[in-house]
Parts: C-alpha cells; sequence; structure tokens
C-alpha cells in the first residue's frame, strides 16, 4: 500500500484541481496560484521515474498542492478559514500563514535529494542546507509576489500579495516557512542519522 502514496496523492491533486477551477473567485489569481502547484507537480512526474522521494517528503509536497489549490479557488485572504480564527481570536485570515508554514515543511525533499545524490557529505549538512534553501526561496517568493503585485496594479495582484493591511506580512510569511522548514530538517535528521552511523 505504501507503494501507492504518491500515485494517491496525484490521484487527489487532479480531482482538488478539477474542483478549483470550477467558478473560482477571480480567474487570473486561479491561474497565478494554480502555476506553481502544476509546475510542482510536473516536476515530480518527470522525475518520479529517476529519483524517488520517500513517501514522508512526497506526503508534504501533496499537502502543499492541496493548500495551494484551494487557496486558488477562493483567493488566500478568503478561503473559509473561520473556524482557526475564531478559536485563536485572530483578526485576520491566517491560512496563507498555514500554507507558509507547510512550504517551509517541504524542505525535507531537499534534504533527501542532497543527502542521496551524495551531493553533500553528511545528514547534518543536509539538514542546515535543506533549511538554508528554504529560508532563501521564502525570501525570492515575496520578492515575487511584490513586483506581481506592482505590476498588476489591482485586485488581483493584491489578492495573490495576500498581506491584508498587514505591513509584516512578508516578514511574517517567511518566519513560517522557517519554522516549517526547521520542523521539516528535524525530521529528517532523527530519520536518517541512524542510516549515517551504519554507513
Amino acid at each position: 500500500m505504501k507503494k501507492y502514496i504518491p500515485h494517491l496523492l496525484l490521484l487527489v491533486f487532479v480531482v482538488l484541481s478539477g474542483w478549483s477551477a470550477c467558478n473560482p473567485h477571480d480567474v487570473q489569481v486561479w491561474w497565478t496560484e494554480m502555476a506553481s502547484a502544476l509546475l510542482l507537480v510536473g516536476a515530480l512526474l518527470v522525475t518520479y521515474r529517476k529519483f524517488r522521494f520517500s513517501n514522508t517528503a512526497y506526503t508534504l509536497l501533496g499537502i502543499w498542492c492541496f493548500i495551494q489549490v484551494i487557496g486558488a479557488h477562493y483567493t488566500f485572504e478568503l478561503v473559509p478559514f473561520d473556524t482557526i480564527t475564531k478559536l485563536f481570536g485572530f483578526e485576520r485570515n491566517h491560512y496563507d500563514r498555514f500554507a507558509h508554514f507547510i512550504v517551509g515543511m517541504g524542505g525535507i525533499a531537499i534534504a533527501e535529494w542532497l543527502w542521496r545524490c551524495k551531493l553533500v557529505n553528511s545528514i547534518t549538512t543536509a539538514t542546515w542546507f535543506s533549511v538554508i534553501f528554504i529560508i532563501a526561496i521564502a525570501g525570492f517568493w515575496e520578492l515575487v509576489e511584490w513586483i506581481y503585485a506592482e505590476i498588476d496594479g489591482g485586485d488581483a495582484g493584491q489578492a495573490f500579495l495576500g498581506s491584508q493591511g498587514d505591513v509584516w506580512d512578508a516578514h511574517k510569511d517567511m518566519l513560517m516557512d522557517t519554522l516549517g522548514a526547521i520542523l521539516a530538517a528535524l525530521i529528517f535528521y532523527c530519520q536518517n542519522r541512524r542510516k549515517e552511523a551504519a554507513a
């Protein structure tokens, strides 16, 4: 059953994408948000026969894709997240913060790739590099959001930016990416340190 997990995740992605494409809140935002998920899934499909990540990595990457697809349908600001908002007394919709945390956890795939392709000489190096890589990607993505919002200059740009009036939005998003990356790095390290010792 475990070997079919990537296939099941792909099936869920296809079904969820079909739902997401039906009458999205903003078609322009939908395409913009879906682009990154489609690129990731495409890359994973192309490389599947040559390099297979762990089921943990595929699951975390899959969850991020699902989150992205849902956010594309509603726009991240408008995703029904009221239960969490009310439970913690938040003043804004934190669905995007949750998404950034999961993005960070995708760093486990980077660590696996580095270690199994022998691009680094230790589990520790792979672990730390995955965190650094996610921090770099997080900063780059915030620049992409800012540039897109500036170029668009309209509602779609603001929806993609998703700051909801928070002047520190980019910083908080990068913090969530980093925290997710640290958790993923710890999971990777704990799962693999014995293998390194036995090698």
